[in-house]
């Protein structure tokens, strides 16, 4: 398979494909219209036969920019991105696997050699070593034979034993911390417990559910509730080697985590004084049962739970054995378990504290020792390489022939019904028998813009939502939670530009009781004066957090630039603390009687119930009274007179955020709006796009680069946004900035037409494959009023798009000479560079107001 086809192939047959790698394992998963299973497997039989012969210098350089650009990303330019690795550095002794990061530190990805690479590769990267799943609409013999045929004559690697790591404990607390670009000093207390599929996993996955799970936990009402924290909660993850259960608290500013880390002690003896009911059990079990549900409804969640248990356990159909031993946990086996894993036992205790305020529970008694490059005047070793042979498949066919895929399978649209109540409440819902599951959402136009006529107050839409999950008139939050467990379902709301949405997730056995409670929280919320000072504070916290988020800041000062600062949608919809500092309890108890109401609603219902079945259970909505509501347009963005690039510093990132743009089209399903995401395509909407390969496969500066159109009724934007690593910020606007204008001056390429036609066609099956897949699908049309027939002339659009087409698109809607660069990262790194381009600079503060 040529350089950058695998994705090419399988993008341009419409399927989807990533890989992920982690301490135990690495794995790689597509998912393809089932037309194209030999093509699947030619392709991952290629990559595990016959990678090396593809591995060049140029490209291992490559790669290793791109996989040091994911650590930047997800590590070291995130808040609290190092705590993980930090954490297991303290837990795990010296030469235990789990003791450094799986990304690796820098100078272990400076330290590797293409060798290497091959080397590992041969050692573990063989049939042997391997478990190879399928999931669809198949013919389980053909699948293996193909498998036997593509797979069969690779060479085996070397034997792979069960690892054996010897035990091993904390012989005292172990404190540990870290200084982080953070708002909110974090401690988390980590004990070690049991690797995964332990006989003493499910009892400890339960006893962290009702010490942090929820609402009714012991560290939310400790934490939260009393407003010591912004966030509390306990988990317990677990892997091949190893377990620890996570007590971690994100206490407000004003807080000190000696005192904090007594409290989270103080909360360990209120549980174990209090014990484990029978109601703890039955929340957890029917929580768990619902999630199993929720991950089985597509069929890439179904192929990766049968290869993890294949992998780890060796049976494919441990599901059944896994749900028996939870269903089997009593509730002295959680207080055992508590007992034999948490009291009296050490653990990692880490502070992560913001830059100049420290902040920790203890000094310091962990010391790492140092790395060989810590040392001045030394250098890090080489690890030997084992020399295996590189030894090819001997085939009886010719592998460098792509396998001719069988004839496509048409796809249709999901059928759905529709319903309008006397109210004016819109319906839509479609019968899908997957899963014994029932989702609903339903969508008030009630969001954010509707603070357009009063922007002082902004956030209000945001602060009524979060009260609608607090208590309700009979119920406290604490209670609703605990309800909503038992029966295995969720019901929560939220706010954006446009809407306030609740959801709700149901088992089908318990539909009747979530309605119930759906009704509750939706007609009946208490909005007290506790709960609204609580969640008043959380926002306002949050507001003041995204100072510290580069990707945040990045996506604000974008949006108040191609919005306006007096546009309501250039304020993110948390408001600002002036904004929000002006919203009473009052305001909130009016904007709700103003606003959330059925004749601005949409409701979309997706699950294993028929129409009738489902309208029966929805009277509380029927008769729902409806009153004159008045909805306020947005106001569009405004073009730029010409490309500026706007800074914004964030000392010592060691990446800059980067947001390239415009203010564009609303969303429509059959115009320009939907024939320039076609167009968008290959500039920047898929990874082989040309942004993408250019800085990502091309020049390894960026995890990831990709362009979007994003629209609603009335107003839109285009973007391209990457996180670039600092040292190639200048270089990286200067090719955005060509590849934009390369695109609208030269056009579209034929064979980058054909495959942007055959990709975006043949996916139309990945659109409603899972229930949340259909009522996002459902949820356009009715909130778009789409007729029925908009996905085939959406297919027609596509079918017969030319490069003329495109050209004239590009040139009309990637205006690249009038576009905002937004550029967040360490001025003085990045700036001289910036400034060398030709373009006005403005330097802006963090909100997006001038310096």
């Amino acid at each position: 398979v040529g350089d950058d086809q695998h994705f090419k192939i399988v993008s341009e047959a419409g399927g989807t494909l990533n890989g992920s790698t982690n301490s135990d394992r690495t794995n790689y998963f597509e998912t393809v219209p089932n037309n194209q299973l030999e093509v699947a497997l030619w392709l991952e039989a290629d990559r595990m036969g016959f990678l090396l012969d593809a591995v060049t210098q140029q490209k291992f350089e490559i790669q290793r920019a791109t996989v040091k650009n994911e650590r930047g990303q997800r590590i070291d330019n995130k808040p609290y991105g190092r705590l993980g690795e930090r954490v297991d550095l303290t837990m795990y002794p010296e030469g235990h696997p789990y003791n450094w990061p799986v990304i690796g530190w820098l100078e272990d990805l400076d330290s590797a050699n293409v060798d290497d690479l091959k080397n590992f590769f041969l050692r573990w990267y063989g049939p042997n070593n391997a478990t190879l799943t399928v999931a669809g609409d198949i013919n389980t013999a053909d699948v293996v034979k193909l498998t036997q045929k593509y797979f069969g004559g690779i060479h085996p690697c070397p034997d792979v034993k069960p690892p054996v790591v010897a035990p091993f404990t904390l012989k005292e607390d172990q404190y540990n911390s870290f200084e982080d670009n953070v708002r909110f000093p974090l401690i988390e207390m980590a004990y070690p417990t049991v690797a995964r599929f332990n006989k003493d996993e499910p009892a400890l996955d339960i006893l962290a559910d009702i010490l942090g799970g929820g609402k009714n936990s012991f560290f939310y009402k400790k934490f939260v509730k009393s407003e010591l924290a912004v966030n509390a909660n306990v988990s317990h993850p677990t892997s091949e080697l190893g377990g620890a259960m996570q007590l971690t608290v994100y206490a407000m500013t004003d807080q000190k985590l000696p005192n904090i880390e007594k409290l989270m002690r103080e909360a360990l003896d209120d549980f174990e004084k209090a014990g484990v009911t029978d109601d703890d059990l039955t929340r957890f079990k029917s929580s768990n049962e619902a999630s199993i549900l929720q991950r089985m409804s597509g069929v890439q969640g179904k192929a990766g739970m049968l290869a993890s248990y294949q992998t780890f356990t060796g049976n494919p159909n441990y599901l059944k054995k896994e749900l028996d031993e939870y269903a089997h946990v009593t509730k002295e086996d959680v207080m055992r378990v508590y007992k034999t894993y948490i009291k009296g036992k050490a653990a990692v205790i880490m502070s992560v504290y913001p830059k100049g305020k420290v902040n920790v529970a203890k000094e310091d008694n962990f010391h790492p020792k140092p790395r060989p490059n810590e040392i001045p005047g030394t250098t890090f070793p080489k690890v030997a390489a084992e020399k295996i042979q590189y030894v090819k498949a001997k085939d009886d066919f010719d592998r460098s022939k792509k396998p001719i895929p069988g004839a496509a399978v048409g796809v249709k649209s999901p059928v759905y019904w529709t319903e309008n109540f006397a109210n004016g409440m819109k319906v839509i819902g479609s019968q899908n028998n997957e899963v014994p599951l029932v989702t609903m959402s339903l969508s008030v136009e009630a969001g954010h813009k509707n603070q357009s006529s009063n922007p002082s107050k902004a956030g209000l839409a945001r602060l009524t939502a979060d009260l609608m999950n607090e208590s309700s008139e009979k119920h406290t939050a604490a209670e609703l939670s605990d309800l909503l467990n038992k029966i295995g379902c969720s019901v929560s709301f939220s706010s954006d530009r446009n809407y306030i949405t609740m959801r709700m997730n149901a088992m089908l056995k318990n539909l009747g009781a979530a309605t119930e409670i759906a009704e509750e929280r939706l007609m009946h919320p208490a909005f007290n004066e506790e709960d609204f000072n609580r969640v008043k504070k959380q926002q306002l916290e949050k507001i003041a957090n995204q100072s510290n988020q580069p990707v945040q800041i990045a996506d604000n000062v974008f949006d108040r630039l191609v919005f306006g600062e007096d546009n309501i949608l250039g304020i993110n919809d948390l408001g600002t603390e002036k904004t929000l500092n002006n919203i009473t309890l009052d305001d909130v108890k009016k904007y709700y009687k103003e606003m959330i109401d059925p004749g601005i609603s949409n409701l979309v219902i997706v699950g294993d119930i028929d129409q009738k079945t489902i309208l029966s259970k929805l009277g509380f909505l029927k008769n729902w009274a409806h009153h004159d509501v008045k909805i306020v347009e947005e106001k569009p963005g405004q073009p730029f007179a010409k490309s500026t690039i706007y800074l914004v510093d964030k000392p010592g990132a060691p990446q800059s955020e980067i947001r390239v743009g415009c203010a564009s089209l609303p969303f429509d399903a059959t115009g320009d709006y939907y024939k320039s995401t076609i167009m968008n395509f290959i500039l920047g909407g898929a990874f082989n796009s040309r942004i993408n390969m250019n800085l990502r496969e091309d020049k390894g500066w960026t995890y990831g680069a990709r362009s979007s159109f994003s629209g609603d009724k009335t107003v839109g934007s285009f973007v391209v946004a990457p996180a670039i690593k600092a040292d190639a910020t200048d270089s990286s606007v200067v090719e955005i900035m060509k590849e934009l204008k390369n695109y609208v001056e030269a056009g579209i390429k034929d064979e980058e037409l054909t495959f942007t036609k055959n990709s975006l066609g043949l996916s139309e099956a990945l659109k409603y494959e899972t229930p949340a897949q259909k009522a996002s699908f459902l949820q356009r049309i009715i909130i778009y009023n789409l007729e029925k027939g908009f996905a085939e002339k959406q297919n027609e659009i596509l079918k017969n798009i030319t490069a003329a087409d495109i050209s004239a698109l590009a040139k009309k809607y990637v205006p690249y000479q009038q576009m905002a660069i937004v550029v967040v990262g360490n001025s003085k790194k990045i700036k001289a560079g910036l400034m060398k381009l030709g373009y006005d600079l403005v330097e802006l503060n963090a909100d997006g107001s001038k310096k």
